[in-house]
């Protein structure tokens, strides 16, 4: 399926308002990864599992000591939580190519993320500075 037609003679683009697979898509910015070359979507796919594994990332992590001032701990907490929410958007931005590869990447991001830093599977203690993400 063509992303734009003619009409009247001018093109005009149109978005998938449903899934779909395929590499002709557009992920967060125009033409990007667009009608290229299989490397690009690759290339995009990686984004946007590298944008879904941080959030899980950043909601378990912690970065400031225990004793920190607290004024310098809050600013630190103020701009990981900046950073979680701005990468959940671009992926929720993401996810609204349609694309079902986007869609599986950002999922496996997102499961392998909660995998490694939240699950029984390597018993750590929780130690996070930011509460966890709710929907």
């Amino acid at each position: 399926m063509d992303h734009e037609e003619m009409h009247d003679g001018k093109r005009q683009h149109f978005m998938h308002m449903t899934f779909f697979w395929g590499t002709k898509s557009e992920v967060l910015f125009a033409q990007w990864p667009g009608d290229s070359q299989y490397w690009m979507y690759t290339l995009a796919l990686l984004f946007v599992f590298i944008m879904s594994f941080l959030v899980e990332w950043l909601s378990h992590t912690r970065f400031t000591k225990p004793g920190s001032r607290n004024i310098v701990a809050g600013l630190v907490q103020t701009l990981l939580y900046l950073l979680r929410v701005g990468l959940a958007y671009l992926v929720m931005l993401a996810l609204m190519s349609f694309n079902g590869g986007v869609f599986l990447v950002a999922v496996l991001g997102h499961a392998l993320g909660f995998f490694l830093f939240r699950s029984r599977a390597f018993s750590k203690p929780p130690n996070d500075d930011l509460p966890p993400m709710s929907c």
